[in-house]
């Protein structure tokens, strides 16, 4: 059977090939090019000079290296027009609105998952796989055995359809064993630094990238309990709830968090102290809703934001298309735009976009 695996020049996707190798696959590797690096000058580590190259290329030399030393093809194809429609263009939006977009959601939705699965097709794939830490068990998303490393949660607005003829080869194991293969085969990207930043467009000085598309709009940081003005913003797209650092509110030396945005005034609010009452709230509504599993509970657990601890929620159906969540132990920073992942123990039930941020069955004026 044959595998066409998403190489990107990193120690997971590396290991995913190795692994698969090991269970007789025919593997063939598949490099996606989704951004040009060359688009803006705010890449961090961009050439300097024409001798250089940039970081993508960095990638698919080490992903050429990696499968020329275990003996697998290794195609490339551009996807930088998708990117651009399908994710780039709805990160802007979103930030538009003030809201808090994650992208990398977005770009597995419509191009690792949509796009790649296409591409790999016509190379003649069985099944396609990555190196996301995550499992799929009897059709279900399941959590990775490594807690640190789950990436379930960037995986669920994924659809059911999506995941047929997916393999997930490190999901069962945790980052340490993956960069001890990769040492034994004596793999490139075995010590890599993991890639950050947004996805497949890296590391870059947020703020002067995001200039070349979006225009900055200072304005006033207001204490949203005093009205006091505490200094001046850049731009509300650079800001998100809860926020704490990078405010440059200048003398005074309380903790100051971001708790909401006035995008018709243009004012950030803020507020003294990381447990603040206006940064708590008890329920949200999430539309863009992606179910996967067969049964709708009412109660289940739910993440917020990557990292963020399992939350006891109850889920009631507003229509097909929009739940409310409600939390009546009060959560602090629930953002609109992120992602609300439900979870069933390990199991991934599905996912929505925020909408909504509520307390006390209010919307609030700040959020």
């Amino acid at each position: 059977m044959k595998v066409v695996v998403g190489i990107s020049g990193g120690v997971d996707s590396s290991v995913a090939a190795i692994m698969l190798q090991k269970q007789g696959y025919e593997v063939i590797g598949l490099f996606m090019r989704n951004w040009d690096s060359f688009a803006d000058g705010e890449l961090i580590g961009a050439p300097t000079t024409k001798l250089e190259i940039c970081p993508q290329e960095v990638d698919y030399n080490d992903a050429k290296n990696v499968c020329d030393k275990l003996g697998i093809p290794l195609y490339r194809k551009d996807f930088i027009k998708e990117y651009w429609d399908y994710v780039f263009t709805y990160f802007l939006d979103e930030l538009k609105k003030g809201r808090t977009p994650n992208p990398d959601i977005m770009c597995n939705k419509y191009i690792k998952f949509d796009m790649f699965i296409k591409e790999a097709k016509k190379l003649g794939a069985d099944y396609i796989a990555t190196g996301h830490y995550a499992r799929l068990e009897n059709g279900n998303l399941l959590k990775a055995l490594d807690d640190n490393k789950d990436q379930s949660y960037f995986l669920a607005q994924v659809s059911k359809d999506q995941f047929k003829n997916v393999l997930f080869p490190i999901g069962n194991m945790n980052k340490k064993e993956v960069r001890e293969i990769a040492k034994e085969y004596g793999l490139i990207t075995a010590d890599k630094k993991d890639s950050t930043g947004i996805c497949f467009i890296g590391e870059r000085n947020f703020t002067n990238f995001l200039k070349n598309y979006l225009p900055n709009k200072p304005g006033d940081i207001i204490n949203i309990e005093t009205n006091e003005i505490l200094g001046k913003h850049i731009g509300l797209m650079y800001y998100t709830i809860g926020q704490r650092r990078g405010l440059n509110i200048g003398g005074n030396p309380d903790r100051m968090f971001v708790v909401g945005k006035d995008l018709s005034k243009n004012i950030l609010y803020v507020c003294i102290g990381e447990d603040n009452n206006y940064l708590i709230t008890d329920s949200c509504i999430i539309d863009n809703i992606n179910w996967l599993s067969d049964s709708k509970p009412s109660k289940c657990m739910a993440k917020f934001r990557y990292r963020q601890k399992d939350n006891p929620v109850e889920i009631s159906w507003l229509n097909k298309n929009e739940i409310l969540v409600t939390y009546k132990q009060g959560i602090k920073s629930v953002t609109p735009g992120q992602t609300c992942v439900f979870y069933d123990n390990d199991i991934c039930l599905g996912s929505g976009i925020i909408k909504e941020v509520r307390k006390d069955n209010k919307k609030l004026w700040y959020l």
